[in-house]
C-alpha cells in the first residue's frame, strides 16, 4: 500500500468507522451464539447482524422481540453495544487509557478534540471524565427511579424491577428505542413518572456533553450578567431548538392524533404521550403509540423530527439541530440581500455553512437513494400489498436518523431490504459529515483558475 493510502487509512474517520464495524462484528458473532437466545438456539447471520448493528447505532430497530427472543446474556450483549455505541468508541477508550496513567498520542488528541468540539487539548482529560461520570451517574439515577415505579406500582418483583429499569434507563440515555415490552412502553402510557423519566433522558443524551457541561456552568440564578456567565452560541441554539421542535412537534402530535391514537385516554395523558412521542422521534425510537395506526400526516411530522435528530456531539442522529438552524438563517440572509449571517449577536463563518449544506444534501441523497433501493428490493412486497411506499419510507428515515421507530414492516423486509436498513443505519450512525471528509479526504492544490460565468437559478 502506498503511503498516501496508509495515511488515509490513519485519518481519524477511518478510525472511527473501523471501529464502528468492528463493534458490530463482535455484537453479530456473540448474538449468534446459542446462549443469546431463550430457545439455545443459533441465531440466523443476518438477524444477528441487523441487530448488533441496531444496538450499537444506538437505533433499536427490531426483526425479533428483545425480551421474548433473546436470554439476559442477549438482552446484556444489546445493552452493551448500545452503551459503547453511545458513549463513543473513541470517548470509552481515551477513558480507559487515562484511568492507566497512559498519555494520548497527538493523533487521538486532535480526533477527540474534533468530535467533542474542543479547543484546547487540556480540556480533553476533564471532559472526558466528567462525560463518563455523567453518564453513569444519570443512567443510575435514571434506572433507581424506574426500577422503584415498576415495583411499588406495577408490583414487578424487586430484582426484574431493578434489571428493567436498568436496561430501559440505558437505552433511554442512549437514545436507543429497545424495550423488553412486546408493545415497547404502550402499556405504561398513563404513568406519567416513567414517561417523563423516560423523556428527561431522551433529552440530555440528545443535547451533547457540551451544551450539558455549558449549561452546569450557567449560573442562571444571578442577576448580575457577568457574575453569571453565558451560554456559548452553540448550547443557545441546541436549547432554543430543542424546545422548539419537542413543543411544536408535540403540539402537532397531539393535535393529529387527539382522537385516533390518543383516545381513551385521559387529558392529561393525551399531553404527556403527545410530548412524549415529539421527544422520542428526535432519536430515541421509544414509542406509546402504535405508528403503524397513526395518520398519514402524523408520520410526516415525525420523518421531519427523525430527519432532524439531536444536537452535535450528542449521542442522537440525524442532520443535527445546529445544522438546520445555520441552513434556515442563510436563506433568510440570502432573501434579505446580507452577504454575512448572524445569529444571536455573532456572525456565522462561510466554512460553517458549506457544512450545513454539505450535512444536509447528503442526508438527502442517503435517504432518497436507499429508499430507491429499496423500492426495488421490495417490489414483491408492495405489490402484494404487505407494506406500503410510504411506510417503507418513514422506516428508511427512521434508520437513517437512528430513531428505531416503525410501522412493523422490518420482520417482512427481504434479505437484501434488510442489509439496506443495515447500512442506513451505519451511514446515519457515523454522520453524513464524516462520510463527507471520506470522500473527499485528500485536499488538493487547485493550480488552474478557470473564468467565472454566472448560471441561473430558480
Amino acid at each position: 500500500m502506498s503511503e498516501g493510502k496508509q495515511e488515509e487509512r490513519k485519518n481519524p474517520q477511518w478510525i472511527i468507522l473501523k471501529a464502528v464495524a468492528v463493534t458490530i462484528l463482535l455484537g453479530t458473532v456473540l448474538l449468534m451464539l446459542p446462549w443469546s437466545t431463550r430457545s439455545g438456539q443459533w441465531t440466523p447471520l443476518v438477524t444477528a447482524l441487523f441487530m448488533a448493528t441496531s444496538a450499537t447505532c444506538v437505533t433499536g430497530h427490531t426483526l425479533v422481540d428483545v425480551g421474548s427472543y433473546f436470554s439476559h446474556f442477549g438482552q446484556l450483549v444489546l445493552l452493551a453495544l448500545c452503551q459503547v455505541g453511545g458513549l463513543g468508541f473513541m470517548t470509552m477508550a481515551t477513558f480507559l487509557l487515562i484511568l492507566a496513567g497512559r498519555r494520548l498520542s497527538i493523533q487521538s488528541e486532535m480526533m477527540l478534540m474534533d468530535t467533542l468540539g474542543v479547543d484546547e487539548a487540556d480540556e480533553l482529560k476533564a471532559l472526558l471524565r466528567q462525560t463518563v461520570a455523567f453518564t453513569f451517574l444519570i443512567e443510575g439515577v435514571g434506572a433507581a427511579i424506574l426500577a422503584i415505579r415498576l415495583m411499588t406500582v406495577h408490583d414487578m418483583p424487586f430484582l426484574t424491577a431493578l434489571y428493567h429499569g436498568l436496561f430501559h434507563a440505558v437505552c433511554a440515555f442512549c437514545n436507543a428505542g429497545f424495550s423488553l415490552y412486546p408493545d415497547n412502553l404502550i402499556a405504561l402510557r398513563e404513568d406519567k413518572i416513567i414517561l417523563l423519566t423516560v423523556a428527561i433522558l431522551i433529552v440530555l443524551g440528545g443535547l451533547g456533553f457540551l451544551v450539558i457541561r455549558d449549561c452546569g456552568r450557567f449560573k442562571f440564578w444571578e442577576q448580575n450578567r457577568v457574575s453569571r456567565g453565558r451560554l456559548s452560541l452553540h448550547s443557545r441554539i441546541v436549547l432554543y431548538a430543542a424546545g422548539v421542535l419537542i413543543i411544536g412537534g408535540g403540539t402537532l402530535i397531539a393535535a393529529l392524533e387527539w382522537n385516533k391514537t390518543l383516545a381513551g385516554l385521559a387529558f392529561s395523558d393525551r399531553i404527556v404521550c403527545a410530548l412524549f412521542q415529539s421527544v422520542t422521534a428526535r432519536t430515541a425510537g421509544f414509542n406509546v403509540v402504535d405508528m403503524a395506526q397513526t395518520q398519514v400526516s402524523t408520520r410526516y411530522v415525525t420523518m421531519v423530527l427523525m430527519f432532524i435528530g439531536g444536537s452535535p456531539g450528542s449521542i442522537a442522529g440525524g442532520i443535527k439541530t445546529t445544522t438546520v438552524v445555520v441552513l434556515l438563517c442563510t436563506m433568510i440572509a440570502m432573501i434579505r440581500g446580507r452577504k454575512t449571517m448572524t445569529l444571536m449577536g455573532r456572525s456565522i463563518a462561510v466554512r460553517v455553512m458549506e457544512e450545513s449544506l454539505a450535512v444536509f444534501m447528503l442526508g438527502l441523497l442517503v435517504v432518497g437513494g436507499l429508499y430507491g433501493v429499496l423500492l426495488v428490493t421490495e417490489a414483491q412486497n408492495l405489490l402484494m400489498l404487505r407494506f406500503t411506499s410510504d411506510a417503507l419510507l418513514f422506516d428508511t428515515v427512521s434508520a437513517f436518523g437512528t430513531v428505531g421507530l416503525s410501522t412493523n414492516i422490518m420482520p417482512g423486509l427481504t434479505v437484501l431490504g434488510k442489509l439496506t436498513i443495515i447500512l442506513c443505519m451505519f451511514i446515519g450512525r457515523c454522520g453524513p459529515l464524516t462520510v463527507a471528509l471520506i470522500v473527499g479526504m485528500k485536499e488538493t492544490r487547485q493550480l488552474l483558475r478557470y473564468p467565472e460565468e454566472d448560471v441561473m437559478v430558480g
